[in-house]
């Protein structure tokens, strides 16, 4: 099957690849410094020089549109629409060699993310859509699982320390498996259909901007913890669509 891209989705594409190059330089240095910023969470030398070099290849290319970034001040376009960047999404697994990190790029466009990618340079996956022409990994077309039950479901978290030991005996005694491959790998499982969910409890605009799109045109379903479809809720959650609901008032 053959991929039907706009122009900007290629170049956007082709970004991604560019800051994934620069992702696994850093990755496969053996001295990288790490800080801390003021919310306790680490960022690298790595983190802004990713970031600058997808802004600085937007604005040449796309000069009227806007920007946000995780780790410096967003830029006010003339379009009305904007590009979200997190240039290491998993900064902890990628300051400690756990080569699951992603960079991811999504565009909003009126409102509605339309394109997104999540890209896992060190582990030679690419996953990304454009609103209307599916989802990608790599050059294949890729799709959410078709499971329908809870019990043998796949359910991702980044991190326990946000869920209450309650929800997790509820969900074991139901028979999900609990696995925290999260961060953006974890939507990446869920796309490819190698896992059924995923729960974040805590996150940021640019944590989940591309997860809309790229699920959906997976065939599954993307939302706040309330059910809005929303990225930017402070938290989110990511299925085949069939199970969907049942997590979601598990998780609450």
């Amino acid at each position: 099957m053959n991929r039907i891209l706009s122009t900007r989705a290629e170049i956007a594409l082709a970004i991604t690849r560019e800051a994934g190059d620069l992702a696994r330089h850093w990755f496969d240095k053996s001295t990288l410094r790490v800080d801390t910023k003021s919310d306790g969470s680490p960022v690298t030398q790595a983190d802004q020089e990713i970031e600058q070099m997808i802004r600085n290849a937007l604005s040449e290319n796309f000069p009227d549109d806007g920007i946000m970034g995780e780790e410096f001040d967003d830029i006010e376009g003339s379009s009305g629409n904007r590009w979200i960047i997190d240039p290491i999404d998993g900064t902890k697994s990628f300051v400690h060699s756990v080569p699951l990190y992603a960079n991811l790029l999504a565009y909003e466009e009126a409102g509605e993310i339309t394109f997104g990618a999540i890209n896992l340079p060190s582990a030679g996956v690419l996953v990304s859509a454009e609103k209307g022409g599916g989802c990608w990994r790599n050059d294949e077309p890729a799709a959410v699982s078709d499971r329908t039950d809870l019990d043998g479901a796949y359910l991702m978290a980044t991190w326990l320390e946000d869920w209450k030991p309650d929800t997790i005996r509820d969900l074991n005694s139901r028979g999900v498996i609990l696995r925290t491959w999260g961060d953006a790998y974890g939507y990446a499982m869920v796309a490819c259909g190698h896992a059924d969910a995923i729960v974040d409890y805590t996150t940021k605009a640019y944590d989940l901007a591309p997860m809309p799109v790229i699920i959906e045109e997976a065939g599954g379903r993307f939302s706040s913890l309330d059910g809005r479809r929303n990225f930017d809720c402070g938290n989110g959650i990511a299925s085949n669509g069939h199970l969907h609901d049942s997590i979601r008032q598990l998780v609450n």
